[in-house]
């Protein structure tokens, strides 16, 4: 299988730290190295038949960027950029990071929005994850009863991301077999 392209747009580094996690685990046979969506253009994206794209949610459920308070640009200011291109036959997996006691309105929400981009683009979209044993009230990131992708609270529930980033991943890697 050709390597599988990890993106992910960060202002803190939490998001970044768990793409470089995620790197690690896969080994570097079959992930490329993580790299900040502000430094990728979308041909970036489209060298990849498997994606694992990240973000975390700000605000009121929203993608990082520079009207989220951002210092750089990030995922709101490159999915624009997505127009015209097409990502049929494109594998895409997302994880993303909230705070589910600060933000139970909005719990990684923001991974829908890279759902819902690449998804209408054409791509499969694996990796959906249960909601159990996280305390929140909404998230626009619940499709049909699940997380369109792996939710993480590293505020406070950083020892289980761990576990949970391990697991996702044994699971995505039977998806691609």
């Amino acid at each position: 299988m050709a390597k599988v392209g990890i993106f992910f747009g960060t202002d803190t580094g939490n998001t970044r730290r768990v793409a470089k996690d995620m790197a690690t685990l896969l080994g570097s046979g079959l992930a490329a190295k993580p790299v900040n969506i502000r430094n990728a253009e979308v041909a970036d994206l489209l060298r990849y038949e498997v994606l694992i794209l990240g973000a975390p949610t700000y605000g009121e459920g929203e993608l990082p960027g520079l009207a989220t308070g951002n210092a750089t640009e990030s995922w709101a200011e490159f999915l624009p950029k997505l127009a015209g291109h097409d990502f049929t036959g494109k594998t895409i997996a997302i994880y993303g990071l909230g705070n589910q006691k600060s933000y139970p309105n909005d719990f990684v929400s923001a991974m829908f929005y890279l759902y819902d981009n690449f998804k209408q683009r054409g791509a499969a979209i694996i990796g959906e994850c249960g909601t159990e044993g996280y305390n929140f009230k909404v998230s626009k990131a619940i499709v049909d009863g699940l997380f369109v992708g792996l939710a993480l609270d590293q505020e406070n529930q950083k020892e289980l991301t761990g576990p949970r980033v391990d697991a996702w991943l044994k699971t995505l890697q039977a998806a691609w077999a």
